[in-house]
């Protein structure tokens, strides 16, 4: 996952589970569950309840299954490990580590890694953000002890054989060379970039060519002897499928492996970006491009993961430039005004800060037009107030929206599993509608005088 993680419905709900910045996480007993512990939560969920499985085993490694009656199951391993945990110098490391884990294990050749569960159907992938790795697994629920064992190796046991290393390291570059001729998508690291100045919240998840270059097997095994460890990892389960086997196969997969390496790592330690100017000016950037469009970009820091508002803000987003036909700037510069054929607006929240924006993409003569449309769009929710009726409505669209992504059950499985990683929680469909039905008409405006300040601004203009 190379781009910057957008707010979408399908993948960013699990942020909302919490009640506020100082609550335990909700409708979970422990943080975390001790060694060896088992135990179950029922929780009221549409017209159905969910029932986790949680446990822990002796090498650290934390489980959370949840059970389904369809024949297909979604797992995989999510690590704590992230871009935003790379060195000076090591910008891409993360993501290459991704790109060389399925170059090879004690085990296997790279052909018996790829082959191991297409030869049933199933399908293996993984991904790199932030704050995290992720690699996954769907396939028949038959086949979940051969994923399971796939899944273990090839993050536990991967050898990163310089040949391979090597000819990765072209794929990367091309796929780098691949990203930055797509402006849409540079736009949103180069924003994140002024947002989270020479913090590695900034820099991108692909990194340089340059860097990439540099890379070799002692690199990769550096950054993965520090992070791919079993303490410092989950292991999800979606699927119709015997918890109890799942720990057993487990169990198995990962005997031998301790909870720290041989450089005692401990807990994952993060530093927070520095705290931005609460005025900024209203800063503008304007960088030259050979395109035909205009693409622009604004927006400021928004809220970290245990912060109440964010709650507010995510409603507040949906209906400014939501994925809905309905929202405000789509109605306003496309339906309106014909000015833009894409416009959305986005929000993220890190473990530690945030980051919210809006995106559009118009002729080269109509930037200033839009940027005053968009203007005014933000101003409208901090000079008044929206109606009850408004809100109500916005908050029954955003909980039919996430109702309905809940439904794409790889996307769901990904989700509960980045919670259970970051946070212990266990996704919680009913407390997070409860959330929602809180918010107020006063909490919107507060977060749009707060977020839309156009002195705290940041503008990224492409022409």
């Amino acid at each position: 996952m190379s781009r910057m993680q957008r707010s979408n419905v399908v993948n960013s709900i699990y942020f909302l589970n919490s009640s506020n910045s100082h609550d335990k996480p909700l409708s979970i007993r422990c943080k975390y569950p001790k060694k060896g512990a088992q135990f179950k939560t029922k929780l009221a969920n549409f017209a159905y309840e969910m029932e986790y499985n949680t446990a822990t085993l002796d090498n650290g490694l934390r489980l959370i299954h949840l059970p389904s009656s369809s024949p297909v199951v979604y797992c995989g391993y999510q690590i704590c490990a992230g871009s935003r945990d790379e060195q000076p110098g090591e910008e891409g490391l993360a993501h290459f580590c991704e790109h060389a884990t399925f170059k090879g294990t004690e085990h296997r050749r790279t052909w018996n890694i790829l082959n191991r569960l297409e030869s049933v159907g199933g399908d293996l992938n993984a991904f790199t953000g932030k704050e995290d790795t992720t690699y996954h697994a769907a396939v028949l629920k038959e086949h979940i002890e051969r994923a399971i064992d796939i899944l273990t190796d090839i993050v536990f046991h991967s050898t990163y054989p310089q040949a391979e290393l090597d000819k990765e390291v072209e794929v990367v570059c091309d796929e780098i060379e691949s990203y930055n001729d797509s402006p849409s998508e540079l736009i949103y690291d180069e924003f994140e970039n002024l947002i989270f100045e020479g913090h590695p919240l900034g820099h991108t998840i692909l990194g340089t060519a340059e860097n990439v270059r540099r890379f070799n097997r002692e690199t990769v095994r550096r950054f993965t002897r520090k992070f791919y460890r079993p303490d410092n990892s989950i292991f999800f389960v979606y699927g119709d499928v015997d918890f109890r086997k799942v720990v057993k196969n487990l169990t198995k997969a990962t005997a031998g492996l301790s909870p720290t390496t041989e450089e005692k790592a401990g807990p994952v330690i993060r530093t927070a970006p520095p705290a931005m100017m609460t005025k900024q000016g209203g800063r503008i950037l304007i960088v030259s491009r050979a395109t035909h469009q205009a693409h622009v970009m604004l927006g400021s820091r928004g809220y970290d993961i245990h912060n109440r508002k964010r709650i507010s803000l995510y409603l507040l987003n949906n209906m400014l430039g939501g994925p809905g036909m309905n929202a405000r700037l789509n109605l306003v510069l496309r339906e309106r005004h014909g000015l833009v054929y894409t416009v959305e607006s986005t929000m993220v929240s890190y473990g530690d800060t945030g980051l919210w924006c809006t995106y559009f993409g118009c002729d080269p003569n109509d930037v200033k037009r839009c940027l005053r449309l968009v203007r005014r769009e933000l101003d409208s929710f901090i000079k008044r107030p929206i109606s009850q009726t408004r809100l109500n409505a916005a908050k029954k669209q955003i909980k039919g929206q996430i109702g309905v992504a809940c439904d794409n059950r790889e996307n769901f499985a990904l989700d509960f599993g980045k919670s259970f990683l970051h946070y212990g929680w266990e996704k919680d469909i009913a407390s997070l509608y409860k959330n929602i039905d809180e918010i107020s008409v006063q909490d919107i405006r507060d977060v749009a005088t707060e977020i839309f300040d156009p002195e705290r601004m940041t503008t990224l203009i492409y022409q």
